[in-house]
């Protein structure tokens, strides 16, 4: 992966970044990476977006190929962490598929002392309609502090079945309310919108990145 571009958004001397990567089906760019990155800009935090290179294909008219294996992107996101010009502490992350990537690398880069968090948006625990394929074995034993912001009805894992799972108490878990996997509720159960979600998950990650060495 060579001449990675990043979106940039907030920032100040020695402020914490974050550094965030896609979920599966859509770039970095889209209202809700957009939302996200504006509104922690808000919270003081820098943002930087970053691409994998089969998604960033798809700008110069690649084809839309399916995510490789996840050992490649593993390889990526390193990448584009050694990439980053970065004065301050570092947190990685990102949507849904973006976030287990970075989940798989993060303790390697904390005994690195290269990272000091984990940040995830809509974390896949386990397909879509198939609860009894988990991806949680790596969080059970997580040692890098890390906030999951998820939706309590989101099909990839949803509040009545992640609080049965055996995860890190390293792990914290911010419920937004009648969220899916965007953390977009139902307006007439809840009687608000997405941005309300986002809202709540952007002041979330302010707190928690506050306590971050």
């Amino acid at each position: 992966m060579t001449d990675i571009s990043f979106l940039l958004d907030g920032g100040g001397d020695g402020c914490p970044t974050v550094l965030l990567a896609h979920g599966a089906g859509a770039p970095m760019d889209t209202p809700f990476m957009s939302a996200i990155a504006s509104g922690l800009a808000g919270q003081g935090l820098r943002v930087a977006r970053f691409e994998f290179s089969y998604m960033a294909a798809r700008r110069s008219g690649g084809p839309k190929r399916p995510p490789p294996k996840a050992e490649k992107l593993q390889a990526e996101f390193l990448a584009a962490v050694s990439s980053l010009a970065c004065d301050g502490p570092l947190v990685i992350g990102g949507k849904s598929m973006g976030g287990r990537v970075a989940s798989l690398i993060a303790d390697e880069l904390l005994a690195g002392g290269r990272i000091c968090g984990l940040l995830c948006l809509g974390y896949p625990f386990h397909p879509a309609g198939k609860p009894e394929r988990l991806r949680t074995a790596h969080l059970e034993g997580l040692e890098t502090p890390a906030l999951i912001c998820q939706g309590s009805r989101d099909p990839f894992g949803a509040l009545q079945e992640v609080q049965g799972y055996a995860l890190s108490p390293a792990i914290r878990l911010c419920w937004l309310e009648d969220g899916d996997h965007d953390l977009k509720p139902r307006k007439t159960v809840t009687g608000f919108g997405q941005e309300h979600n986002l809202d709540a998950a952007c002041a979330a990650v302010g707190d928690w990145a506050k306590g971050l060495a």
